[in-house]
């Protein structure tokens, strides 16, 4: 195949992989709640929903592993149970999170179906898809990428060239702060290390002769397209949704203020034109949750095709059992597990990316644990130990804006290397 061709092709896929449940409904909502400081939770948001997710791509472009090998200089065992985790998160909500959303907004308002039949026939189309998962890449590069990206550009196109620059008072004290924060919601950081151990598999498999500096350029290449893809569509939700601050009650939910917006946008076809969009965008999210969850699996069970496929037919039946929850509650549950497990994967990420000489396995050991025990008060303040910990977050900065995790990983970091460099000139 055309090397060109390949990379585009490849960057469709990693866009359609990344844009899910969460990267459709959070956008509108979080512009249509800042108002004038749109541009300030754009910022924030694109941070930790395109910024950290495509650095997670260029690691895995560098390492051409699985996810266990992100974490394995921390040590093997703290990578195993890394792993593990992440991936009972990743199939436990945001792969039922699609299937919730699908329901709720693309299949109930048009057929009236229950949930369960919904969800049923969801996670039968995404186990399908996930056990020819050598056409992965063509299938959603060539075919579903281009339909969520035409839809989108609609919705977005329509409300800025026809709805007044009237932009109300921002609801958010801090709203940079506040769109990091949001951006944890799409999964796309812990997404970033699901998925591209699905794509470095799917190249592998389509293109085993490959040398390593190609792929690793294919995949760099690829990578950024998708961020640049991203960033251009979550910005311009964020815009649609500040651009109808006068439109909607304050209250209105993410789903429903999609939902509206569609239906000021596309007219007669919105509910027809958001069901395929939702459709699409949950879908191929869900098959790259489950896909990446199964390659994982297989992997640590000797390449065994039934482990495989006994973990493929697991994550879909807890995606339809888990699919019955609605959107709001699966996203309240997956604060806690969010602010916990979000730190280390962005750590994580980052020095993956670093040369070797900067990233020693003590220096994975001491960020790594730097900013496990910093995340601490963001995971009890989550869980409803507000009061108590209000105490705590005042004395560490930027503890405020729940990243109190970052300046003592930062300064471990430095710390530990200047100490590396001390010890060597002695």
């Amino acid at each position: 195949m055309n090397p060109k061709k390949s990379v585009f092709i490849t960057a469709f896929a990693l866009f359609s992989l990344f844009f899910g449940a969460g990267n459709l409904i959070l956008p509108p909502q979080l512009g249509f709640k800042a108002g004038e400081s749109w541009w300030l939770v754009a910022v924030g948001f694109c941070i930790s929903a395109v910024l950290i997710p495509i650095l997670g791509i260029l690691a895995h472009a560098r390492l051409q592993g699985t996810m266990f090998d992100f974490a394995k200089k921390v040590s093997p065992v703290f990578s195993l149970i890394y792993c593990y985790l992440v991936y009972a998160i990743s199939i436990s909500l945001p792969s039922p999170r699609t299937a919730s959303v699908t329901h709720e907004m693309g299949i109930a308002p048009v057929f009236g179906s229950s949930s369960w039949l919904t969800s049923f026939i969801y996670f039968l189309l995404v186990f399908i898809f996930v056990m020819n998962r050598s056409k992965i890449l063509d299938v959603i590069g060539k075919i579903l990428t281009p339909g969520i990206i035409i839809i989108l550009i609609a919705m977005v196109g329509i409300t800025i060239f026809s709805i007044d620059f009237n932009l109300g008072p921002s609801a958010f004290p801090s709203p940079f702060s506040h769109g990091i924060v949001e951006g944890y919601q799409t999964f796309d950081a812990i997404g970033a290390v699901v998925v591209g151990g699905v794509i470095i598999i799917s190249i592998n498999l389509k293109n085993s002769g490959l040398p390593y500096a190609e792929k690793k350029s294919l995949i760099a290449k690829s990578g950024w397209f998708a961020g640049l893809g991203l960033g251009l569509i979550y910005i311009g939700l964020i815009i649609t949704g500040a651009l109808m601050g006068n439109e909607f009650s304050n209250d209105i939910s993410r789903t429903a203020l999609l939902s509206g917006i569609s239906l000021k946008t596309l007219g007669s076809m919105a509910n027809l034109l958001l069901c395929v969009l939702v459709c699409l965008a949950c879908f191929t999210t869900a098959v790259g949750i489950v896909t990446g969850t199964a390659d994982f699996i297989k992997g640590r069970f000797g390449n065994s095709q039934r482990a495989y496929t006994i973990t493929a037919i697991l994550g879909c039946v807890l995606g339809v059992l888990m699919g019955q929850f609605d959107v709001h509650y699966i996203i309240a549950v997956a604060i806690p597990a969010l602010m916990f497990i979000y730190p280390v994967t962005i750590v994580l990420i980052v020095l993956n990316l670093l040369p070797e000489r900067y990233a020693s396995p003590n220096v994975f050991r001491a960020v790594v644990m730097a900013a496990l025990i910093f995340s601490i008060p963001d995971f009890l303040g989550s869980i409803g130990w507000g009061e108590s910990i209000t105490q705590v977050t005042k004395f560490i900065p930027l503890g405020n804006f729940h990243m109190g995790w970052v300046l003592p990983a930062f300064l471990t970091y430095v710390g530990m290397n200047l100490f590396k460099r001390q010890n060597e000139n002695s």
